[in-house]
């Protein structure tokens, strides 16, 4: 069946539409789209989803339309939304307009559901049994929240959602450009403390690789290689180690947001969020005492997908 997932979050608002296999669980992409929306911009001090970026994504919305029109439909089209939908005074309001206006299945998802089609998506191709020496951790950094997901053999064994993200803590830290050395070090105390206090030391001893996905992590392994244009296909498996991350952090920390924005690897719109995205990251692999990445291009729209095919009246 042909299904479009539309996962509306913090920073980025995205399409996935892909033609699955509700038996095998063969997913072929048609079609996959990205485009930085920040509708979580002023939710941590406002609480609510501001009008401009509410404007951004229904102006994203209506290209992600045509594009699934122009492929003749799909039998199934749904929306995830997430954190800032979650965290928003507004954000039912928001959800009923997305699925009124869009003829979109749209829910906003509890972060244990999250957790469930992330790591579905992240670990949809790997072979069972492949993580006999111990439970893999997915990352997923988020604008408003960053996902830990451990589990083995597809299935999740332990799952956090933390307020820790590259919208969130760029807005409540980063006010210099280039940034101050003293607020990137207040920026990585605090998320060093979030995720202290969520990850228990059993769970994070436990673990023996991690997985990252999203925006930072696909960031990351983009400007390790200098790819121009975007290739997926040199991204999603690329191993990224915590020593190069950190040296890409103090690159990209010593340049202006304009700079950033030329970048080789990097897309101009993730130019404003992209230093916290790299704290975020060393910190999360500090956390599981990690010191590497594999990154996966494979998330919680391949999950949404994967979960819509097998449940198509759900």
């Amino acid at each position: 069946m042909r299904v479009a997932v539309v996962d509306i979050g913090t920073n980025s608002t995205r399409l996935l539409l892909a033609d699955v296999d509700e038996h095998s669980g063969a997913l072929t992409e048609v079609e996959r789209r990205t485009t930085v929306t920040r509708l979580g911009q002023d939710v941590d001090t406002s609480g609510a989803l501001a009008d401009e970026a509410v404007s951004r994504v229904f102006a994203a919305l209506d290209e992600y339309r045509a594009a699934i029109e122009s492929h003749g439909g799909a039998d199934r089209s749904i929306a995830v939304l997430t954190s800032a939908v979650r965290d928003a005074s507004n954000g039912a309001t928001f959800t009923g307009r997305v699925r009124d206006e869009y003829g979109l299945d749209a829910h906003t998802i509890p972060g244990a559901e999250e957790a469930r089609l992330t790591f579905l998506g992240a670990t949809s191709e790997r072979v069972p049994g492949a993580e006999e020496d111990g439970p893999i951790v997915v990352i997923d950094i988020g604008g408003g929240s960053t996902e830990f997901v451990v589990g083995r053999d597809r299935t999740v064994e332990f799952f956090e959602s933390t307020q820790a993200g590259v919208v969130r803590q760029t807005e409540r830290h980063i006010t210099t450009d280039p940034p101050d050395p003293d607020e990137l070090a207040d920026l990585a105390e605090e998320v060093r403390a979030i995720f202290a206090d969520a990850l228990a030391e059993g769970v994070r001893r436990e673990v023996r690789a991690a997985v990252g996905v999203a925006g930072t992590a696909t960031s990351m392994a983009a400007i390790d290689q200098e790819l121009e244009p975007y290739d997926p296909e040199r991204v999603h498996g690329h191993v990224v180690s915590l020593g190069r991350v950190e040296e890409l952090l103090a690159r990209l920390a010593a340049m202006t947001e304009e700079q950033r924005r030329r970048v080789p690897g990097l897309h101009p719109d993730r130019a404003p969020t992209i230093v916290a995205g790299a704290v975020l990251l060393i910190e999360a692999l500090r956390a599981f005492g990690l010191d590497e990445v594999e990154v996966s291009e494979h998330d919680i729209l391949r999950g949404a997908a994967l979960d819509a095919a097998r449940s198509p009246r759900a």
